[in-house]
């Protein structure tokens, strides 16, 4: 049976795919646009709002939990000082993405992921 399986599995190991989550969780954060693959994205979606309700609770144990997940201290104190006030009116669906072009070594479908209330200012990479 496959009921209450949840998840893609990127076609990675379990503790790879959920380094790679934190890490990408992590560079959203910081960098708050992020240019990855589709399915990363739709999986990160779910890290990604997590992160930002908890940041919005903003007692100790929301912070525990999402020092789990979140691999730095920047990102950590970025995520609860500026993210969560910024989605304070917000309910759900703080992230975005937007299909950007295909890669061209095997044609995977890229994105960028952004907050969707982020500061449109122009970056290098994007």
């Amino acid at each position: 049976m496959h009921h209450r399986i949840g998840g893609k599995k990127l076609g990675r190991r379990t503790d790879h795919r959920e380094a790679m989550l934190r890490n990408l969780v992590t560079s959203l954060i910081i960098h708050e646009r992020i240019i990855t693959t589709e399915a990363k994205a739709k999986e990160l979606r779910k890290i990604a709002d997590r992160m930002v309700s908890l940041s919005k609770k903003g007692d100790l144990a929301a912070i525990r939990q999402a020092n789990r997940i979140v691999r730095s201290k920047e990102a950590l104190g970025k995520l609860f000082k500026e993210l969560g006030p910024r989605f304070k009116e917000r309910n759900s669906g703080y992230t975005r993405f937007v299909r950007y072009k295909n890669r061209k070594g095997d044609g995977a479908s890229m994105v960028i992921m952004e907050w969707v209330e982020a500061e449109m200012k122009p970056s290098a990479g994007i």
